[in-house]
Protein backbone atom coordinates (compact mmCIF):
# COMPACT_ATOMS: atom_id res chain seq x y z
CA UNK A 1 0.00 0.00 0.00
CA UNK A 2 1.41 3.60 -0.70
CA UNK A 3 1.53 5.78 1.74
CA UNK A 4 0.72 8.96 0.89
CA UNK A 5 2.64 12.11 1.64
CA UNK A 6 2.28 16.15 1.33
CA UNK A 7 4.82 17.84 -1.00
CA UNK A 8 5.70 19.70 2.22
CA UNK A 9 6.21 16.39 3.71
CA UNK A 10 8.67 15.31 0.75
CA UNK A 11 10.41 18.25 0.59
CA UNK A 12 11.20 17.75 4.54
CA UNK A 13 12.81 14.36 3.99
CA UNK A 14 14.87 14.92 0.84
CA UNK A 15 16.51 18.15 2.92
CA UNK A 16 17.48 15.89 5.54
CA UNK A 17 18.55 13.20 3.14
CA UNK A 18 20.49 15.80 1.20
CA UNK A 19 22.23 17.12 4.51
CA UNK A 20 22.97 13.24 5.31
CA UNK A 21 24.34 12.92 1.71
CA UNK A 22 26.74 16.22 2.35
CA UNK A 23 28.45 14.84 5.02
CA UNK A 24 29.10 11.36 3.97
CA UNK A 25 30.15 13.46 0.70
CA UNK A 26 33.14 15.47 2.86
CA UNK A 27 33.70 12.05 4.79
CA UNK A 28 34.45 10.45 1.53
CA UNK A 29 36.19 12.28 -0.34
CA UNK A 30 38.60 13.11 2.54
CA UNK A 31 38.76 9.65 3.47
CA UNK A 32 39.80 8.63 -0.85
CA UNK A 33 42.59 11.56 0.02
CA UNK A 34 44.37 9.68 2.79
CA UNK A 35 43.85 6.41 1.28
CA UNK A 36 45.95 7.77 -1.67
CA UNK A 37 48.75 8.62 1.12
CA UNK A 38 48.17 12.23 1.88
CA UNK A 39 48.91 13.11 5.30
CA UNK A 40 46.57 15.25 6.82
CA UNK A 41 46.48 16.92 9.79
CA UNK A 42 43.00 18.10 9.82
CA UNK A 43 39.47 16.91 7.75
CA UNK A 44 39.78 21.25 6.93
CA UNK A 45 43.36 20.53 5.70
CA UNK A 46 41.90 19.11 2.87
CA UNK A 47 40.75 22.58 1.46
CA UNK A 48 44.24 22.60 -0.31
CA UNK A 49 44.21 19.21 -1.76
CA UNK A 50 41.77 17.06 -4.23
CA UNK A 51 39.11 17.18 -1.75
CA UNK A 52 39.48 20.37 -1.52
CA UNK A 53 36.02 21.43 -3.87
CA UNK A 54 33.93 18.49 -2.36
CA UNK A 55 34.92 20.01 1.33
CA UNK A 56 33.73 23.38 0.19
CA UNK A 57 30.83 22.36 -1.52
CA UNK A 58 30.15 20.22 0.79
CA UNK A 59 30.29 22.01 3.69
CA UNK A 60 27.79 24.91 2.00
CA UNK A 61 25.26 22.05 1.18
CA UNK A 62 25.07 21.61 4.63
CA UNK A 63 24.33 25.19 5.60
CA UNK A 64 22.27 25.66 3.20
CA UNK A 65 20.19 22.15 4.54
CA UNK A 66 20.61 23.65 7.77
CA UNK A 67 18.54 26.79 6.79
CA UNK A 68 15.87 25.15 5.03
CA UNK A 69 14.84 22.87 7.60
CA UNK A 70 11.55 24.46 8.77
CA UNK A 71 10.76 25.49 12.70
CA UNK A 72 10.61 28.68 14.93
CA UNK A 73 12.18 26.64 17.47
CA UNK A 74 15.28 27.09 19.68
CA UNK A 75 16.93 24.02 17.78
CA UNK A 76 16.19 25.82 14.69
CA UNK A 77 17.99 28.95 15.92
CA UNK A 78 20.68 27.40 17.00
CA UNK A 79 21.02 25.72 13.47
CA UNK A 80 20.65 28.75 11.61
CA UNK A 81 23.51 30.26 13.36
CA UNK A 82 25.60 26.98 12.64
CA UNK A 83 24.45 27.61 8.90
CA UNK A 84 26.28 30.80 8.82
CA UNK A 85 29.32 28.92 10.84
CA UNK A 86 29.18 26.00 8.40
CA UNK A 87 29.65 28.85 5.25
CA UNK A 88 32.88 30.38 7.54
CA UNK A 89 34.22 27.02 8.09
CA UNK A 90 34.00 26.17 4.16
CA UNK A 91 35.57 29.79 2.70
CA UNK A 92 37.58 30.72 5.31
CA UNK A 93 40.59 27.61 5.41
CA UNK A 94 42.83 26.08 8.34
CA UNK A 95 46.18 27.21 8.76
CA UNK A 96 48.96 24.68 7.26
CA UNK A 97 52.80 24.82 8.24
CA UNK A 98 54.84 26.06 5.04
CA UNK A 99 57.97 27.63 4.13
CA UNK A 100 55.80 30.51 2.86
CA UNK A 101 54.55 30.96 6.00
CA UNK A 102 58.14 32.78 7.77
CA UNK A 103 58.73 34.10 10.30
CA UNK A 104 55.80 32.34 11.93
CA UNK A 105 55.12 28.31 11.40
CA UNK A 106 51.59 28.21 10.05
CA UNK A 107 49.66 30.38 7.48
CA UNK A 108 46.99 30.78 4.99
CA UNK A 109 49.50 30.81 2.23
CA UNK A 110 49.76 33.84 -0.08
CA UNK A 111 48.51 32.45 -3.17
CA UNK A 112 44.76 31.57 -2.19
CA UNK A 113 44.38 34.43 0.32
CA UNK A 114 42.73 36.16 -2.90
CA UNK A 115 40.37 33.17 -3.16
CA UNK A 116 39.73 33.72 0.51
CA UNK A 117 38.95 37.60 0.61
CA UNK A 118 36.35 36.35 -3.08
CA UNK A 119 34.62 33.45 -1.49
CA UNK A 120 34.61 35.36 1.78
CA UNK A 121 33.17 38.77 1.08
CA UNK A 122 30.71 36.99 -1.18
CA UNK A 123 29.52 34.37 1.59
CA UNK A 124 28.97 37.94 3.78
CA UNK A 125 27.13 39.69 1.12
CA UNK A 126 24.91 36.58 0.63
CA UNK A 127 24.04 35.99 4.07
CA UNK A 128 23.42 39.78 5.45
CA UNK A 129 20.85 40.20 1.67
CA UNK A 130 19.61 36.39 3.49
CA UNK A 131 18.60 38.59 6.70
CA UNK A 132 16.77 41.08 5.47
CA UNK A 133 15.21 38.79 3.01
CA UNK A 134 14.24 36.81 6.67
CA UNK A 135 12.85 40.05 7.66
CA UNK A 136 10.84 40.50 4.72
CA UNK A 137 9.81 37.00 4.78
CA UNK A 138 8.25 36.87 8.33
CA UNK A 139 6.76 39.98 7.92
CA UNK A 140 4.76 38.93 4.81
CA UNK A 141 4.11 35.47 6.28
CA UNK A 142 2.96 36.80 9.59
CA UNK A 143 5.74 34.13 11.35
CA UNK A 144 7.64 37.11 12.98
CA UNK A 145 8.37 37.05 16.62
CA UNK A 146 11.01 37.74 19.08
CA UNK A 147 12.80 34.86 18.62
CA UNK A 148 13.26 35.51 14.89
CA UNK A 149 14.15 38.64 15.39
CA UNK A 150 17.13 37.50 18.05
CA UNK A 151 18.35 34.64 15.59
CA UNK A 152 18.27 37.86 13.04
CA UNK A 153 20.24 39.89 14.84
CA UNK A 154 22.34 36.83 16.42
CA UNK A 155 23.25 36.42 12.35
CA UNK A 156 23.91 39.70 11.83
CA UNK A 157 26.11 40.57 14.49
CA UNK A 158 28.26 37.77 13.40
CA UNK A 159 28.91 38.47 10.12
CA UNK A 160 29.49 42.12 11.05
CA UNK A 161 32.33 41.08 13.56
CA UNK A 162 33.74 38.71 11.60
CA UNK A 163 34.05 41.43 8.68
CA UNK A 164 35.68 43.80 10.91
CA UNK A 165 37.76 41.67 12.47
CA UNK A 166 39.08 40.60 9.18
CA UNK A 167 39.70 44.73 8.10
CA UNK A 168 41.03 45.72 11.53
CA UNK A 169 43.70 42.19 12.41
CA UNK A 170 43.54 40.22 8.52
CA UNK A 171 46.65 38.19 10.28
CA UNK A 172 44.68 37.13 13.23
CA UNK A 173 41.70 36.25 10.91
CA UNK A 174 43.52 34.52 8.93
CA UNK A 175 45.11 32.99 11.22
CA UNK A 176 41.97 32.07 14.11
CA UNK A 177 38.84 32.34 12.34
CA UNK A 178 38.70 28.66 10.47
CA UNK A 179 39.33 27.16 14.35
CA UNK A 180 36.76 29.59 16.23
CA UNK A 181 34.20 29.11 14.02
CA UNK A 182 34.56 25.16 13.80
CA UNK A 183 34.43 24.91 17.18
CA UNK A 184 31.45 27.05 17.44
CA UNK A 185 29.34 24.67 15.09
CA UNK A 186 29.90 21.82 16.76
CA UNK A 187 29.23 23.08 20.18
CA UNK A 188 25.56 24.23 18.53
CA UNK A 189 25.02 20.85 17.24
CA UNK A 190 26.01 19.34 20.85
CA UNK A 191 23.68 21.97 21.84
CA UNK A 192 20.56 20.79 19.40
CA UNK A 193 21.35 16.99 20.55
CA UNK A 194 20.81 18.00 24.01
CA UNK A 195 18.02 19.81 23.81
CA UNK A 196 16.52 16.60 21.85
CA UNK A 197 17.43 14.20 24.43
CA UNK A 198 16.38 16.49 26.94
CA UNK A 199 13.32 17.98 26.19
CA UNK A 200 9.88 16.07 25.48
CA UNK A 201 9.02 15.40 22.25
CA UNK A 202 5.71 17.64 21.17
CA UNK A 203 3.53 14.06 21.04
CA UNK A 204 5.35 12.60 24.33
CA UNK A 205 6.44 9.33 21.58
CA UNK A 206 10.31 9.74 22.20
CA UNK A 207 11.41 6.78 23.35
CA UNK A 208 14.32 6.30 26.18
CA UNK A 209 16.54 4.84 23.54
CA UNK A 210 16.46 7.68 21.59
CA UNK A 211 16.72 10.35 24.44
CA UNK A 212 20.03 8.15 25.62
CA UNK A 213 21.27 8.31 21.36
CA UNK A 214 20.80 12.57 21.40
CA UNK A 215 22.43 12.42 25.10
CA UNK A 216 25.38 10.54 23.94
CA UNK A 217 25.91 12.97 20.65
CA UNK A 218 26.14 15.72 22.57
CA UNK A 219 28.36 14.29 24.97
CA UNK A 220 30.69 12.94 22.64
CA UNK A 221 30.94 16.04 20.59
CA UNK A 222 31.72 17.81 23.39
CA UNK A 223 34.32 15.30 25.10
CA UNK A 224 35.18 15.27 21.90
CA UNK A 225 36.62 18.85 21.89
CA UNK A 226 38.11 19.18 25.20
CA UNK A 227 40.10 16.03 23.87
CA UNK A 228 41.43 18.00 21.55
CA UNK A 229 42.74 20.88 23.19
CA UNK A 230 43.68 19.33 26.02
CA UNK A 231 46.18 16.67 23.42
CA UNK A 232 47.09 20.45 21.56
CA UNK A 233 48.14 21.86 25.46
CA UNK A 234 49.79 18.47 26.03
CA UNK A 235 51.81 18.20 23.02
CA UNK A 236 49.95 15.04 21.79
CA UNK A 237 49.64 16.44 18.44
CA UNK A 238 53.59 17.32 18.16
CA UNK A 239 54.42 14.13 19.07
CA UNK A 240 52.96 13.05 15.46
CA UNK A 241 49.54 11.75 16.34
CA UNK A 242 46.58 12.87 13.91
CA UNK A 243 45.18 14.60 17.07
CA UNK A 244 42.85 17.11 14.78
CA UNK A 245 42.20 14.88 12.12
CA UNK A 246 41.08 12.01 14.33
CA UNK A 247 39.13 14.63 16.59
CA UNK A 248 37.04 16.29 14.17
CA UNK A 249 36.98 12.75 11.93
CA UNK A 250 34.74 11.34 15.32
CA UNK A 251 32.72 14.67 15.71
CA UNK A 252 31.64 15.16 12.19
CA UNK A 253 31.02 10.86 12.83
CA UNK A 254 28.47 12.49 15.98
CA UNK A 255 26.99 14.87 13.56
CA UNK A 256 25.92 12.27 10.94
CA UNK A 257 24.58 9.74 13.87
CA UNK A 258 22.51 12.97 15.12
CA UNK A 259 20.68 13.56 11.40
CA UNK A 260 20.13 10.10 10.51
CA UNK A 261 18.55 9.20 13.56
CA UNK A 262 16.51 12.38 13.70
CA UNK A 263 15.78 12.08 10.37
CA UNK A 264 14.35 8.30 11.13
CA UNK A 265 12.42 9.54 14.22
CA UNK A 266 10.99 12.80 12.17
CA UNK A 267 10.19 10.48 8.75
CA UNK A 268 6.06 10.08 9.38
CA UNK A 269 5.59 13.61 11.03
CA UNK A 270 2.69 14.44 9.16
CA UNK A 271 3.26 18.20 9.55
CA UNK A 272 7.38 18.73 9.05
CA UNK A 273 8.91 20.94 11.77
CA UNK A 274 11.86 20.96 13.83
CA UNK A 275 10.35 22.55 16.41
CA UNK A 276 9.74 19.78 19.63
Amino acid sequence: MRVRTTSTQRTYRYVRLALIGATVLVGVAVGIELAAGASLPSISAAYYGPAGPVFVGGLSAIALALLALSGRSLEQALLDVAAVLALAVAYIPTTVAASVCEPVLRCVPPDVRATVVNNGAAAASVILLGAVTAVIVALVQGTASRGVAVTIGVIVMLTVAGVGWAVVSPESFLGRAHEVAAVTFFVLIAAVAAIAAWRPHATGRRSVRLRRVYAAVAIGILLTLVLIVVGLLTGVARAGFPLVLVGESVALAFFGVFWVVQTAELWNEPDPRLRE
